[in-house]
């Protein structure tokens, strides 16, 4: 892929795969219950991403990933307040639960569903 050199590429992959902390089953089930959120176009494409090999990205995929990790660090920066579920839920819509604990953090919170990843 041109415009990204591989180390590059790399650091991108791991940052984006360890933001977006749904599975594709759990983002694929979440996207059809989110009805008309904005965030759901991205949704669909982080959902792409996750179902694809790092070397079968595209500009735009690696474009989508830089976008939602600017956002989702700035949600998450943000901390909480007002509007704490909605921003939940717009954040859900892009692959990442804040409510879910960081790999490596013990047992992981219960994603949608109820259901706790293997």
């Amino acid at each position: 892929m041109s415009g990204i050199d591989a180390g590059e590429l790399d650091t991108l992959w791991a940052e984006f795969r360890g933001v977006v902390n749904m599975t594709s089953h759990e983002l694929s089930a979440w996207l059809r219950t989110a009805g008309g959120d904005p965030g759901r176009t991205h949704g669909h494409g982080v959902l792409a991403i996750l179902r694809k090999r790092r070397i079968d990205l595209t500009a735009e995929d690696v474009r989508l990933m830089r976008e939602v990790l600017a956002t989702v660090r700035s949600a998450t920066a943000t901390g909480g307040g007002a509007g704490v579920g909605e921003r939940r839920y717009r954040l859900m819509s892009l692959g990442h639960d804040p409510l879910r604990r960081p790999a490596g953090g013990g047992a992981p919170a219960a994603p949608p569903g109820g259901r706790h990843r293997p």
